[in-house]
């Protein structure tokens, strides 16, 4: 079902909201009280150190967080902790399926012939960034753009304790994308100058991989993709709250977009973007963003993880997250920040704060879900 409202920006009214317990059953067809419990599980939820985490990157619960939950169009319940619907907060790597919806514009144009330079799905990605050359592996010539969106490039990341980009305060010479193209090591003497593989035969989530994507978009576009997004999606959307981090610059590459990871938002504005993709791309009679792009970017993209879409987590196989939706899928990043977006039940939930991490998200989608009638 495609929804044929549209919230306007929230400087124009917003969201339209169902207040009372009454309206939400009879409009949103939700049983109010039972979806407290999802705000509740939200705000006593705590986490548990794991072998994966690193112990730095453990949080155990947050101090300032938020829900909101969006069914037929109506917000149907919003929660905030230390907070409110104008706080904006870094949601890490939700950034990506931001960065995956410029790429879905960029091919789509691509193919259309209405670019500078011919782009695929296929292209070699060397091919657009004289930055990487001489490439620090060879194997890194048969990295492909599809490579990169679905996290087979084999370009080290978090299975080899790579989280993240370093970019604090780096030396001239070893900034975020000398890093990221293997040339220079973290801090803590981290490399990515190798591959794990040939490109195409595992799955690795990686931070560094994904931030190749903006050397690309740039050299391809010209652009930024923090810019172009704002004027292709986000403003026409009523996204107004936002800023998206740039990294690099000061005698490293750069300053370009941070596309793994760096977008502030409110979570009315994130559930914008959720909207955007519940309606496949489409806002008030616009296709913004390509029906064919947001259909395969939201379904399982290779055999060698089938949670993993085109920037998003998707549970086609129903492995991501058992007992929900095979057709949900959802933006995910640290500290329990998430966009779930469950179209067969109309509905966008987005969760956002500070922590807690690890995160249960199939405890507390299927809390969301008892509440629908």
């Amino acid at each position: 079902m495609i929804p044929m409202y549209y919230p306007p920006p929230e400087s124009k009214g917003g969201w339209r909201v169902l207040a009372d317990a009454d309206s939400v059953r009879l409009m949103g067809e939700i049983d109010q009280g039972r979806l407290v419990s999802a705000w509740e599980y939200s705000l006593h939820s705590q986490s548990e150190p794991t072998e994966f985490y690193p112990a730095e990157y453990h949080v155990p619960r947050a101090n300032s967080s938020s829900v909101l939950v969006i069914r037929h169009g109506y917000i149907v319940g919003e929660w905030y902790q230390n907070a409110d619907k104008n706080t904006v907060w870094n949601v890490y790597s939700c950034t990506k399926s931001f960065t995956g919806t410029a790429y879905g514009i960029l091919l789509q144009n691509s193919t259309e012939g209405k670019l500078r330079k011919r782009v695929t799905l296929d292209s070699p990605a060397y091919k657009y960034i004289p930055e990487g050359h001489p490439v620090t592996d060879a194997r890194k010539r048969k990295i492909k753009i599809r490579h990169l969106l679905t996290m087979t490039s084999c370009i080290k990341g978090e299975n080899s304790g790579v989280f993240g980009i370093h970019f604090r305060s780096p030396p001239r010479g070893c900034g975020p994308f000398e890093f990221a193209l293997g040339r220079c090591p973290t801090v803590g003497g981290k490399w990515v100058s190798k591959l794990t593989g040939d490109p195409g035969t595992r799955f690795g989530y990686s931070d560094p991989a994904f931030e190749h994507l903006s050397l690309i978009f740039y050299d391809v576009m010209r652009r930024e993709i923090d810019g172009y997004l704002k004027e292709k999606v986000l403003d026409p959307i009523g996204v107004e709250n936002f800023v998206w981090d740039r990294i690099g610059g000061d005698g490293n590459i750069g300053p370009h977009t941070l596309s793994s990871t760096g977008i502030h938002i409110t979570a009315r504005d994130l559930a914008r973007f959720g909207y955007l993709a519940l309606n496949k791309g489409l806002w008030t009679g616009r296709q913004l963003v390509p029906s064919k792009w947001m259909k395969m970017a939201t379904e399982a993209s290779q055999p060698l993880n089938k949670n993993y879409g085109y920037t998003w987590w998707v549970n086609t196989a129903g492995t991501c997250w058992e007992d929900v939706p095979r057709d949900t899928f959802a933006a995910m990043g640290f500290a329990a920040n998430k966009c779930y977006v469950i179209p067969s039940l109309d509905l966008v939930v987005v969760r956002i704060g500070d922590g807690p991490w690890p995160w249960n998200d199939t405890a507390f989608l299927r809390k969301v879900m008892s509440s629908v009638l």
